[in-house]
């Protein structure tokens, strides 16, 4: 089961997001306002997902595989953005 949660979480990051958030504790005591869940759901829900993991599993330690798997989330919540640019670019310069 944490696999399939794990694969659902890279192909529907805020749909596991509102999982968790409605059936677990699991977003509780980790953020002191609610503004940087709600903009981490709308904006990078993959990043969140992570961080969340990290203060969870790794006891808040940033060290290497952390900080390695908070690039890769980052690179992937923000892939489509770079590629929604490079197509805008292309439009307007044609």
């Amino acid at each position: 089961m944490p696999c399939l949660l794990a694969l659902l979480a890279l192909a529907a990051p805020r749909v596991v997001i509102v999982l968790l958030w409605l059936f677990t504790r699991w977003f509780a005591g980790i953020f002191s306002i609610a503004l940087w869940p709600v903009l981490g759901f709308i904006f990078l829900p993959t990043t969140l997902l992570w961080y969340t993991a990290v203060q969870h599993w790794f006891g808040g330690h940033w060290t290497l595989w952390p900080i390695v798997g908070i690039v890769v989330a980052l690179v992937i919540d923000l892939a489509p953005w770079r590629t929604r640019k490079r197509q805008t670019l292309g439009t307007l310069l044609r």
